[in-house]
């Protein structure tokens, strides 16, 4: 029987010191120590989430990229798996969380990257690693010529820093661009300006849409013409917020959209979706399908996308005998102060996911910055209208040649492709890019309904004022629960300071549960040797 007891208060006491360790291991997961070296004598398999946009030429790139880092780290074993929708690569991550099932390394946005982290610290912090002597930025360990910290373009880095720690290194980069038929607007009796202006774009598009008495538009002579199609409206809205230097949501996660400033720019853009002048991808479908087509002026559009547009772009969506020749013109977003453009930075960044093996997460790491070389850059940007994110790249005489060489062909040197590349390169200190935090990707969504609604309202004759945008406002707050966002400051914030965490409260938990058992166990044991002693 004492045997039994005694049995028992070690379970017990084994049970809390197995809770006092688990504790442990959860916390220290948030941090990553570097190995000293990195085992070349074992065998590491690391699964590789990549996107394309059914482009083969980018998944031979990819493939040779592979092909080219394992021939350089024989014992690691890189597995890919392609999407072709960033949603669907931040749906699979969210659900493979709890399962302890992420990829190793994964293409995603910084917005996308700020959930994973909610509660989880399944995303590593690169700060430690990019500084590594030995495998960091330009490492002098490293197996390849890879780009140091100072050789990444500054403004892109920038972009993977939540809370103040790295989480993601840019893999390319893109804003978004204008495509003009520029034998339209001079037909409207316009010339095409260097920088557009919004008050330009909405004059051109409403004198396009006169018809004649057939009812046919007497710019095309067609019976279709959306003379502006805006794909992206989250980003339509967000920059409009930006130039205009309104409120859209502060570092800290405050929501701030939901403004004077934001009814005035929907209900201008009410009016233009009334007349059929500015539609949306979500109402109208692909803005290139259109312009290629000479039913649309202005397509608004990545210039990633850049291949899709012109009539002589080696990507159509539709047919040829739908395509209707004429000159293109690429230019930057619309703006309201044209002194001062500003324009969004977008583009896939790529993360690393927590392992117990650090080995693993060393060998994602050396891949990630391998993504990152001369050659696998300049490859990838040839194929779209993407930027390399290195200035290593940029400046090189490769990427250079590839520029010089603009207008050769329509395929790897197609004008208006390399148009779009320029065009980013001139601007890259005017882009920007939203704060990041848990609830940015809701918000940004939010912003983009905000101009869906309003021009679906339009089309259904559904009369605009503030009861409409108020109602608006307080839908869409619920629809992408804006509401429950916790801004990281602020009355909230300041209780939450005073909170002992969980963790830590279990933590002490278990301290004090051991010391209770080591003490009853002591005074059970007095108890006996006295009940002995009498």
């Amino acid at each position: 029987m004492r045997i039994g007891r005694r049995i028992g208060w070690l379970c017990l006491l084994l049970a809390s010191l197995l809770l006092l360790s688990s504790c442990h291991r959860q916390v220290s997961r948030e941090s990553f120590a570097v190995p000293e070296s990195f085992d070349e004598t074992r065998p590491v398999e690391i699964v590789f989430w990549a996107k394309n946009d059914t482009n083969q030429t980018q998944t031979e790139i990819y493939k040779k990229a592979i092909a080219d880092f394992q021939q350089l780290y024989p014992n690691i074993t890189v597995t890919m798996r392609l999407y072709t929708d960033y949603n669907q690569i931040y749906r699979d991550v969210l659900t493979n969380i709890s399962t302890d099932t992420t990829p190793n390394v994964c293409i995603s946005y910084p917005d996308h990257i700020a959930t994973y982290l909610t509660g989880n610290n399944v995303v590593v912090p690169l700060d430690e690693l990019m500084a590594d002597p030995l495998y960091g930025l330009g490492g002098s360990g490293l197996k390849f010529d890879g780009p140091t910290r100072e050789e990444i373009v500054p403004e892109f880095l920038a972009e993977g820093v939540i809370a103040g720690k790295q989480y993601a290194l840019p893999y390319m980069r893109s804003t978004e661009a204008t495509y003009i038929n520029r034998d339209l607007v001079e037909a409207l009796g316009y010339e095409v300006p260097d920088i557009l202006t919004w008050d330009f774009v909405w004059e051109v598009s409403e004198k396009a849409m006169a018809k004649d008495a057939e009812g046919n538009f007497v710019l095309n002579g067609q019976k279709t013409m959306i003379p502006c199609i805006y794909k992206s409206t989250d980003n339509m809205m967000i920059s409009m917020l930006k130039q205009l230097d309104a409120g859209y949501s502060t570092e800290a996660g405050e929501v701030l959209i939901f403004s004077d400033t934001t009814k005035e720019l929907l209900s201008e853009i009410y009016t233009h979706a009334q007349s059929r002048a500015f539609s949306t991808f979500g109402i109208s479908s692909y803005p290139g399908n259109f312009l290629n087509a000479g039913q649309c002026i202005f397509a608004i559009d990545s210039t990633a996308g850049a291949t899709w547009m012109g009539s002589d772009a080696p990507l159509l969506d539709i047919h040829k005998e739908q395509v209707v020749p004429f000159r293109t013109a690429v230019r930057a977003i619309p703006q309201f102060d044209p002194e001062h453009p500003k324009m969004i930075s977008q583009g896939p960044s790529v993360c690393v996911f927590s392992k117990k093996d650090s080995q693993q997460v060393l060998a994602s790491w050396l891949f990630v910055q391998y993504m990152l070389t001369n050659e696998v850059q300049i490859a990838y940007s040839g194929t779209e209208g993407y930027l390399p994110v290195t200035l290593k790249a940029q400046e090189s005489p490769e990427y250079q040649a590839y520029l010089a060489g603009k207008g050769q062909d329509n395929s790897t040197h197609y004008e208006v492709k390399i148009d779009a590349s320029e065009l980013l390169m001139r601007n890259m200190s005017n882009t920007f890019v939203t704060p990041v935090f848990n609830g940015s990707a809701e918000l940004r969504q939010a912003a983009g309904d905000l101009i869906e609604e309003t021009a679906k309202a339009a089309r259904r004759k559904i009369a605009w004022n503030d009861e409409f945008a108020e109602n608006l406002f307080s839908e869409l707050t619920s629809r992408r629960h804006l509401d429950q966002i916790q801004p990281a400051g602020g009355a909230a914030a300041e209780e939450k300071k005073e909170e002992i965490p969980t963790e830590s409260l279990v933590l002490l938990g278990a301290i004090c549960g051991i010391w209770i058992l080591i003490g009853a166990y002591r005074l059970t044991e007095a108890r006996k040797k006295k009940r002995g002693r009498n």
